[in-house]
Parts: structure tokens; sequence; C-alpha cells
């Protein structure tokens, strides 16, 4: 006659028995950290009766400290649907997150449960992304290491909800393996090639953006946001109070991601008197047009009719720009990374170069232009021959 095994008791309420086999179904007690009440628990643990007595221990305990993770069937993809839900970024940002879950994240792991989901699981996913490897098994269009690692970072962001959340242990993105990307060279200009740009372009529409980002490294969406009231032409610096930014729903003026980014920019009489030029080519334009003085508040750069200038217009309009005027050929951005290596190139310390650029951080500048800042060791051993010359080793 068979007799049926009796729960064995463990610490507090838990106790344990053999369902068949090495099958064991563990219960413990758990109190709802709001409520106060308190409910028994049930699992399955598949070993040893060993194995079983330890993990009802572990449980137990986390139960009590309150760490225990409750039993979740959501999946990456619900994860996901709520974290869209809740994104408090700008409209950009929030437009390019949601392509990279749509194109990327949903077909490979949309499906797959949150709480099974492991550091290995994702190391494949981003081995697919780079092989062009679809999830039906077509091939695919392979994806840079740098369009990967953006994958693993709002990937990295998901999953950090979850585990704030209490819905998984630990991040399994934080544990996997980040794909490697190499650094690509910074697109600088020479000196002459900055003498060669600015000669070329003139007289020219896109004279003056090339005298305002060489000059003050500003970004092209910061540039574009420029209104004559942040111009102060007789102190000759301007501030930068805003971005504008270009997103599906159409043109958005928004404040500075950082207080850093808010920033006070000193201008080299070269700029001023560009921008006085322009200032009153400008007027000039718009009474001729009969749209009347403009205000304060009116863009450095606009459109004829004082409308601000779409950001992708006008990135592909400078290129078509400079190579009619047979100018180097550089990407617009690359006037911003020119006034950073001319600043490091004259030996500015880093924290006035990351407050000109509008960096959260010098820890930023140096991520960047780290390759640009020439060592010093020698100098540093010159202090101190200065400061103990004098003194004989004994």
């Amino acid at each position: 006659m068979t007799t049926k095994a009796r729960p064995r008791r463990a610490r507090g309420d838990g106790g344990y028995r053999r369902r068949g086999g090495d099958s064991w179904e563990l219960k413990f007690p758990v109190t709802d950290p709001v409520t106060g009440a308190r409910t028994l628990r049930y699992t399955t643990f598949k070993g040893t009766e060993t194995g079983a007595r330890s993990r009802l221990r572990e449980l137990v305990a986390q139960a009590e400290a309150g760490t225990l993770i409750a039993p979740e069937r959501k999946t990456v993809g619900e994860l996901l649907d709520g974290w869209e839900g809740a994104l408090s970024v700008s409209p950009k940002t929030a437009e390019r997150y949601r392509e990279i879950i749509r194109l990327h994240i949903r077909p490979h792991l949309g499906a797959l449960r949150l709480q099974a989901l492991q550091p290995m699981r994702i190391e494949r996913f981003y081995s697919d992304l780079a092989a062009g490897r679809r999830p039906d098994g077509a091939a695919g269009r392979p994806l840079s290491p740098l369009t990967i690692r953006h994958v693993h970072r709002l990937l990295l962001k998901a999953l950090s909800k979850a585990e704030r959340d209490r819905l998984i242990p630990a991040n399994p993105a934080r544990q996997a393996e980040r794909p490697r990307v190499e650094r690509s060279e910074l697109e600088i200009l020479t000196e002459a090639q900055i003498r060669d740009l600015l000669t070329q372009l003139r007289g020219r529409p896109f004279y003056l953006l090339a005298v305002v980002g060489l000059s003050t490294g500003m970004r092209r969406g910061e540039m574009l946001a420029l209104r004559w009231r942040d111009v102060d032409l007789d102190q000759a610096q301007l501030t930068v109070q805003q971005s504008l930014e270009e997103t599906r729903a159409g043109l958005r003026f928004k404040p500075p991601k950082t207080k850093h980014a808010r920033r006070t920019i000193s201008l080299p009489a070269f700029a001023v008197a560009a921008l006085r030029a322009h200032k009153a080519a400008q007027a000039r334009d718009r009474l001729a047009l009969g749209l009347g003085r403009q205000g304060l508040g009116s863009l450095v750069f606009q459109r004829p009719d004082g409308s601000p200038m779409r950001p992708d217009t006008v990135s592909s309009e400078w290129r078509k720009a400079i190579a009619a005027a047979k100018a180097p050929k550089v990407s617009l951005h690359a006037l911003r990374h020119t006034h950073a290596s001319q600043l490091i190139a004259s030996g500015l310390d880093v924290l006035t170069i990351s407050r000109r650029l509008g960096h959260g951080a010098p820890s930023i500048t140096l991520d960047v232009y780290s390759h640009l800042f020439k060592p010093a060791d020698g100098a540093a051993a010159a202090v101190f021959d200065r400061a103990f010359g004098g003194l004989q080793a004994e």
C-alpha cells in the first residue's frame, strides 16, 4: 500500500512535498506590502529533495525581505506597450525609439515571456541583427554595430523599468555582452580647409551658417532656432535658448536638454561682422517683400516669409551648396567638430570647451575628443622639478 507523502515543514509556514519523480511542490507565505494580507504561494521545483529544501529557504527569505519576484506571464512586447506609452522624451526621440521597437525588438523578442528572457538570448538577438537574419528565416539588411548599440541602449532602458517594478529579478540586457563599436574618425577641417570653405561660400546663402557653426560650435537645431533677441552684437555674444527639431508632426521648438546646453557664447569679430551684414540684408529683403520690419523675435536663419527652415532640408541643401561652390565636402556637423578641435589645439581647458559646446559634463567632451588632447605628462613632471628641483636624492 502506497502512502501519500505528507508536506515537510520548513521555515515559517513553508513546506514541500514530492509530486512525482524529481518534481516537488513548494509552498511559502507571502505578505502583501500594501494590505498586509498573508497568503500562501505555490511553485514547482525539479531536482533533488536537498535542492527543493534549499530553494524553499531562498523563497521564504526573499518573501520576508520583500525582494520576492512574483510569477509574471507578461511578454517583452507587453512590457514595451506600457513603456512606449509612458515615454518622457522629446517627440523626435520618441519617434526614434518607436521605430527601433517596431522594426527590430518586437519581431525578434516581442513574443517571449519577460521572465524567460536571458542574456544569452539577447546576445543571439544582436547577432541576428548584425547578420541580417529575420525571425521568419529570410535574409534582411544587416545592421551596423552603432545601430545595434542604439537597440541595446533602448532595450536596457525598458528592462530597467521592469526591474524597478519587480517584474524581473535583474536586467538581462545589463548582463549581455554589448556590441562593440569602432570609434570612427571625426570629420574635422584643417585651417586651410576652413579658409577655403569660407572663401568659396562668401556671398552664397550658406556663408553665415558656416561662419556661426565654425565660430560657436552650435548644433544644427540650435542655429536654426536662434532669434535676434538672443544675439547681442554690441557685446559680441549670443545665448542658446532653444533648439529646432523636425518630427513627423512637423517642426517644434524645444528647450535645451540640460542646463549646460542653455549657454552664452562669445563671438569673434568676423562672426559679429557677418551677423551685422546678414541682419541688414534680412531687413531689406523683408521690406522688399512687404513683410514690414522684423522684430527681435525673428529668426536669424529663416525662409523668405520668416518661417523656420526645416533641419533635414538645410542639411540636404548644405551638401548641394558646398558641391556647387567647389568647397571642401563636409557635413554640417563637421563645423561643430572643427570648432572643438580648434579650441583643443589652442590649449583651452576641457571645462571651458565643454561649457561652450553645451555638453552635460566635461567627461562627454573627453569621450568624443580624447584623441585630440595631447599628453602633457612632461609638463606635469616639470611642475615637480620647479617645486623640488633643489633637493637631492639620498
